[in-house]
């Protein structure tokens, strides 16, 4: 799945969404429309999708942006890139900044984005959110890789493809080179009907020229498992 994933087929009823309270660990997915809540966004965002689907020789598409909620035995966290607001960054769990449109605009406030690992934190108009959440894992191992990689995201400027990967950068970049990188399932994701993900690709491929390190953690645990099997006599 990418800038141009392939949507859900059929209705969006007939996707499962998972149940956010189900698990003590896990990894949900959810699919925000551009610009829910906010008239000027959406209606830009329209403009832009219309000039693009143009250019492309194809239909308009719905824009999507993505974030994560992640649930360990530890707490509960949301994952997302959003617009730099005024207020102690700590509280909201900010872990990396980046410029939007221009590396020197990036100097004022207005013009850049932080990317979020807020405990106990809240997603902006989910309550709009299509065809979520999508449970990505129940494995606690992968879901605290994930939130350790948030560090160590890559922080290009917003709007542009300086990493040279195909496409933009942007939130939903953020989020698919977290999936990547983490080992997490790229097609247990997928897109509402008729949707299309802009900067999801660029992620997808700057994870994939990282080297691959097992965490430790994982590492131990599928040791633990392979050791359990071999006792009770089950090849795995």
């Amino acid at each position: 799945m990418g800038g141009h994933a392939r949507p859900v087929q059929g209705s969006h009823h007939q996707v499962a969404v998972a149940d956010p309270t189900s698990s003590a660990a896990s990894v949900d997915l959810y699919w925000l429309p551009l610009g829910a809540g906010g008239r000027s966004v959406r209606l830009n965002g329209r403009l832009y999708e219309a000039l693009r689907a143009l250019f492309d020789g194809r239909e308009p598409l719905d824009l999507y942006h993505s974030a994560l909620e992640v649930r360990v035995p530890e707490g509960r966290f949301v994952i997302e890139m959003t617009p730099s607001v005024n207020g102690v960054a700590a509280k909201r769990g900010v872990v990396a900044e980046g410029a939007v449109g221009c590396r020197k605009a990036g100097r004022f406030k207005i013009f850049r984005y932080e990317v979020r690992r807020w405990r106990e934190g809240v997603i902006a108009d989910v309550d709009e959110a299509i065809d979520s959440p999508q449970r990505l894992t129940d494995d606690p191992c992968r879901a605290r890789r994930l939130l350790e990689l948030l560090p160590s995201v890559p922080t290009p400027v917003w709007g542009r493809d300086e990493l040279h990967a195909g496409e933009m950068w942007n939130s939903n970049s953020v989020i698919s080179w977290l999936i990547a990188r983490s080992g997490l399932s790229r097609e247990v994701a997928h897109l509402p009907e008729h949707g299309r993900a802009p900067g999801w690709e660029s992620g997808l491929a700057v994870a994939r020229r990282q080297p691959w390190v097992q965490p430790r953690e994982l590492a131990e645990a599928e040791r633990a498992h392979r050791e359990l099997a071999r006792r009770i006599g089950y090849e795995l």
